[in-house]
């Protein structure tokens, strides 16, 4: 069975873009959504097995993000992606996974599972 993922990104291109990899790779791509409202949102009504949320998603902030999905559905995983390294960021993601963009894809998103 395909692992479900919920992309949320405030970039359209990337989102499309991210969407057509995965999907060629074996996932499936149920919802995207563009702001947190939205994603929790979605996340409540289809339960998806993991979310990629964009740490800067425009005003909001994608590691809080991040967090509140977990909260809010256990069972689902979330993990922050960004076109930067963690190390340039400087992020504490309090537990949640990373995954640069550069780097995304089916496998290694299985691998953080």
């Amino acid at each position: 069975m395909a692992v479900r993922c919920l992309i949320v990104d405030d970039s359209d291109e990337f989102v499309a873009s991210a969407s057509r990899l995965l999907e060629a790779q074996g996932m499936d791509v149920v919802a995207s959504a563009t702001s947190s409202d939205q994603a929790l949102r979605l996340v409540e009504d289809l339960t998806p097995d993991v979310v990629l949320v964009d740490v800067e998603l425009g005003d909001e902030d994608g590691v809080e993000l991040a967090q509140a999905l977990t909260d809010r559905v256990p069972s689902t995983r979330a993990i922050l992606i960004s076109a930067h390294d963690r190390e340039e960021l400087g992020l504490l993601t309090n537990g949640v996974e990373f995954l640069p963009k550069s780097r995304l894809g089916a496998a290694a998103i299985e691998k953080l599972l």
